[in-house]
């Protein structure tokens, strides 16, 4: 299940909650008013999670002269 963050609209306190996306919003933990789920930034990616970001990433870049291509260790140009 995704966890989601929230800002209670009364007392301002920012809380976290784990439920399905159909779920309606929490309470709020700290004095039980009304929540509104707040956006706060993109995930962190972390270890093996990196790999595809980083090969789009390089995808979208300009490419090398493969003539004179050096292959260096994790060059990923598959060319060896």
């Amino acid at each position: 299940m995704p966890t989601y963050d929230y800002l209670c609209i009364q007392c301002k306190f920012q809380f976290e909650a784990r439920h399905s996306i159909n779920a309606p919003n929490p309470g709020c933990s700290a004095c039980g008013s009304t929540a509104e789920k707040v956006i706060l930034s993109a995930p962190a990616m972390h270890g093996s999670m990196t790999r595809g970001r980083d090969l789009a990433v390089r995808s979208l870049q300009p490419k090398n002269d493969q003539v004179n291509h050096v292959h260096a260790p994790g060059c990923g140009c598959k060319h060896h």
